[in-house]
């Protein structure tokens, strides 16, 4: 059996997108399932659109995403170059094949000596090849024009070069996006012409938007690029898991899956032909899910590199403070920067009261003295989590209130909220200066009414 050997070939015109992260997904899955090779070559040939950093950036969100590969612009190999901006020769010699054997030809334009070679098409012929994904699709040669293949100032067509480079690099299968497949007959015409064996081509299903049209870079209400998920601190493992969801339905129970998980179960026959939605929902919920299963500690140690909360005045036991902290919110988090959201939801240094929290106050008498209640036992007590704990337990048990009363007033007294997260570690980490000032606030509002 032919080895298999996968390949991602990106432009450098931008930063990795949600679609090509995709691409390059589903080649590296397929060929680790099946102990093959993936290689990445760039194809940067079009200078006018190449984007400066494209590339590098590119490679590097890929390490992110957990990719790796055996062959590439930054890995040489046996069949490099891997930029075809590097092999112009090559595809010179092989248009030069195709001339001498008369199945092309030159174009001159008027007035130049300079020409570009098309393509002769053959008459009358049909072209068909066996998807992997969609079934047999065939082409007839008569809706097709020549077409170039080397342009007038010696650069290959895509559709040249990318069979030239697939067939030297020895690529057994292609994946990639359903918008090639009316390029396949005429790569299929090349690869006949030279009597060369053809690869087997899988088209992958389109993205679509909440629209119900195509992912498009326009699409400004989406985030795009792989990188921008990174800065905001989704984990690579849960963009992994949720990219290789778009259009694949893997045989499990459970959608949350492990890089490795994934590899494994991998099958083109679960590949899907219908259009894949992009759910930002439902990578907030994976994200939420990988982000689980850390370590408090682990998240506290990159949200601290990242930085993503700016204190003036940093807590004693910084890392400690914000491993606590984690704890707090891990299971409600979508992405690691939302740190900063709930921290502003309840470390503001200005009390203030919700409507739904007034009326609370309006409407139940005895939250003025269980708040008094409450801030003379804050006052003298240490302020860790287990003695705020058995104090609110002592005064729960001493007092003849109301418990659901008892509970909401201590909580819109401390936080100046109606919801939130274990109270005893929330107050912890307030600390006794702002818990107190914060009861003293809606302290005072309760006694207006």
């Amino acid at each position: 059996m032919k080895k298999i050997k996968v390949r991602y070939a990106p432009s450098p015109t931008g930063f990795l997108h949600i679609g090509n992260a995709r691409t390059a997904l589903f080649n590296y899955l397929f060929a680790k399932k099946n102990q093959g090779e993936f290689i990445i070559r760039i194809e940067d040939t079009d200078f006018s659109r190449n984007v400066e950093g494209g590339e590098a950036s590119q490679l590097k969100n890929l390490r992110w995403l957990g990719i790796d590969w055996s062959e590439g612009p930054d890995i040489q190999g046996p069949f490099g170059p891997y930029r075809q901006s590097e092999r112009l020769a090559i595809y010179q010699k092989y248009a030069q094949k195709l001339l001498d054997q008369d199945l092309a030809y030159k174009e001159f334009q008027e007035g130049h000596t300079t020409f570009a070679i098309r393509f002769r098409v053959p008459t009358n012929q049909t072209f068909a090849f066996d998807d992997l994904i969609r079934g047999k699709l065939t082409f007839q040669s008569q809706e097709i024009e020549d077409f170039i293949i080397l342009k007038s100032n010696g650069y290959p067509s895509y559709n040249f070069a990318v069979v030239i480079d697939d067939h030297l690099m020895q690529i057994s299968h292609i994946f990639r996006g359903e918008e090639h497949i009316t390029n396949t007959p005429k790569q299929i015409m090349i690869y006949q012409a030279f009597q060369w064996h053809l690869p087997q081509f899988a088209h992958m299903t389109l993205i679509l938007n909440d629209n119900k049209k195509k992912l498009s870079k326009r699409d400004a209400n989406i985030m795009q690029f792989i990188e921008q998920y990174e800065k905001l601190g989704y984990l690579p493992q849960a963009l992994f898991n949720f990219l290789s969801l778009l259009g694949f339905s893997p045989l499990s129970q459970t959608e949350i899956l492990s890089p490795q998980e994934l590899i494994n179960l991998f099958d083109v026959a679960r590949l899907n032909k219908a259009p894949a939605m992009f759910d930002k929902t439902k990578l907030d919920y994976l994200n939420n899910q990988h982000l689980r299963k850390l370590l408090p500690e682990v998240i506290a140690s990159f949200i601290l590199q990242k930085k993503y909360l700016a204190l003036t005045t940093a807590p004693t036991n910084y890392k400690e403070w914000m491993t606590k902290f984690v704890a707090l919110f891990q299971d409600r988090m979508h992405y690691m920067q939302q740190i900063t959201d709930f921290y502003q939801l309840f470390f503001q240094s200005t009390p203030f009261l919700s409507q739904e929290a007034t009326h609370f106050l309006q409407t139940n008498p005895q939250t003025t003295l269980i708040l008094k209640t409450f801030y003379n036992v804050f006052d003298v007590i240490v302020f860790e989590k287990d003695v705020i704990a058995n104090s609110i337990k002592q005064v729960t048990n001493q007092n003849d209130f109301a418990k659901k009363t008892l509970f909401m007033a201590l909580r819109i007294g401390t936080t100046c909220k109606m919801h939130g997260p274990s109270i005893a570690l929330l107050l912890e980490l307030l600390g006794k200066k702002q818990v107190l000032k914060n009861l003293s606030y809606v302290l005072e509002q309760a006694q207006k009414f």
